[in-house]
């Protein structure tokens, strides 16, 4: 797995994970492909194909393969996986 996290993305997945959790404890954030893009959906579990990664509290389950850099993209906070190596994207104040 050659998957790099921005610390944006950091953020909102580990806001994620809690959220899901108030819900279902079981609940975990679960980095998938749909077709040529990447996509957060929630699990009970890992995949067979998944790698479970660590970001501070928050467990994650990342489909294998995924290869780049999870980052965030505004409006609304959006997931995106860029090629590695790629700029973060600049995280606006909004206070």
């Amino acid at each position: 797995m050659t998957v790099e996290f921005t610390e944006w993305a950091k953020d909102i997945l580990q806001r994620a994970d809690a959220g899901a959790r108030r819900l279902n404890p079981d609940a975990r954030v679960r980095l998938v492909r749909s077709g040529p893009v990447m996509e957060a959906t929630l699990s009970d579990q890992p995949g067979p194909e998944d790698d479970v990664v660590s970001i501070g509290a928050a467990t994650i389950f990342v489909e294998r393969g995924l290869e780049g850099l999870v980052d965030i993209e505004e409006p609304h906070d959006r997931l995106v996986l860029k090629p590695l190596g790629s700029q973060p994207n600049i995280r606006e104040d909004h206070d």
